[in-house]
């Protein structure tokens, strides 16, 4: 492979996943074309993603009318639907998965949002998910609320490997982690081998610069102004130094003794929404080994085409974090409930997607009776 921005990413340890998947990216080999030529090691679903897949009935036409022969419901059909994506992308993934001992090669399916405050039914749904799908190189996504934490462990613990999405805050990060070890501790007890399961801890980027840059301006002081666009950038980089602190505690030390993998941080909403922003912003300024980026495919092009990678950004650049969030409670933001709006957003907006999946696939079955 030649060098690019992306193979230079790469290099310094970032893995690169596709935020993004659709059936016609399967079959008309665009998603094999990201993977030889813009070292796409993975893929990332969510229900805005096969909301946005589905409007596009073509590709689905097919089995749509299979499912509403079948007779089946509208929540069965996008189970059906969206089962069988993961399981074909995981298919296509599977040399990476196998070169990488299943580091990477990875395809995120999310259990339905409207179960973000029901951990018995995420735990339920989670098992459901995995046994459909059926490979090993899935992950299922489990948001970060509170009532998620305690169905982390459990899935984690029953020797499931687990996206956990939604993070905004420092906190909350701790607190993920703290349940991963939990769920390897129940796993090592059980007898599971700590080395399948797998686990990424997937961190909010541009979503909190969004936030906190409309309160800045509300604010409307020099000082103020002057931390626009830092915020998301300054709260990722101190969750990797979170993540280097809690995989060197005693408790982490012995489980990864035992074979265990660490929650790699994973790099979420890198897409960049104010246009006066570089578009490569939320990659180029947050590399460092052993973290994942999943970017929108424009991320990605625009990665490929004109991002300059020039090594760690994020370790070097501890004080500076520190220094941002020091700047932004000086001026009135609180950063803390900035994150929790953020969280509450975060899942009304997945709940929204998921109702328009749930309308596009039932209307789409009407007109195939």
């Amino acid at each position: 492979m030649s060098e690019t921005s992306t193979t230079h990413l790469s290099a310094a340890g970032v893995s690169i996943w596709l935020d993004d998947l659709s059936r016609s990216a399967l079959t008309s080999g665009s998603l094999q074309r990201f993977i030889d030529e813009m070292n796409v090691v993975g893929v990332t679903t969510n229900p805005t993603i096969f909301a946005g897949a589905l409007t596009d009935g073509r590709s689905y036409a097919d089995q749509v009318a299979q499912l509403a022969t079948a007779g089946v419901s509208a929540d069965e059909a996008v189970f059906e639907i969206t089962t069988d994506d993961v399981a074909n992308a995981c298919t296509m993934f599977r040399g990476i998965y196998d070169a990488t001992n299943g580091v990477d090669g990875r395809v995120s399916i999310e259990v339905s949002p409207t179960l973000a405050h029901d951990a018995p039914g995420t735990i339920a749904e989670a098992k459901r998910l995995w046994a459909k799908v059926d490979r090993e190189n899935a992950l299922i996504k489990i948001p970060a609320t509170l009532a998620g934490l305690d169905a982390i462990t459990e899935v984690i613990g029953a020797g499931i490997s687990v996206n956990v999405t939604l993070i905004f805050s420092l906190d909350r990060h701790k607190d993920v982690i703290d349940a991963y070890l939990a769920g390897l501790e129940k796993a090592r007890t059980a007898g599971i081998n700590l080395a399948e399961i797998h686990s990424v801890a997937s961190f909010f980027v541009s979503r909190v610069d969004t936030e906190v840059d409309a309160r800045l301006v509300k604010i409307g002081t020099p000082e103020a102004l002057e931390l626009k666009s830092k915020a998301g950038i300054a709260n990722a980089r101190l969750a990797y130094q979170l993540f280097e602190n809690e995989f060197n505690t005693p408790r982490a030390v012995s489980l990864l003794a035992s074979g265990a993998n660490p929650q790699r941080p994973l790099w979420a909403s890198t897409g960049v929404k104010d246009p006066s922003l570089p578009d490569t912003l939320y990659v180029t300024e947050l590399v460092a080994a052993g973290v994942v980026n999943t970017m929108p495919e424009k991320t990605l092009r625009a990665t490929f085409d004109h991002g300059i990678v020039t090594g760690d950004s994020i370790t070097v650049n501890y004080g500076d974090a520190e220094a941002v969030f020091a700047a932004l409670a000086a001026v009135g933001v609180d950063i803390d409930d900035v994150t929790a709006q953020l969280e509450r957003e975060g899942v009304e907006k997945f709940i929204i997607s998921w109702g328009e999946l749930l309308d596009t696939v039932r209307i789409a079955m009407e007109g195939a009776k």
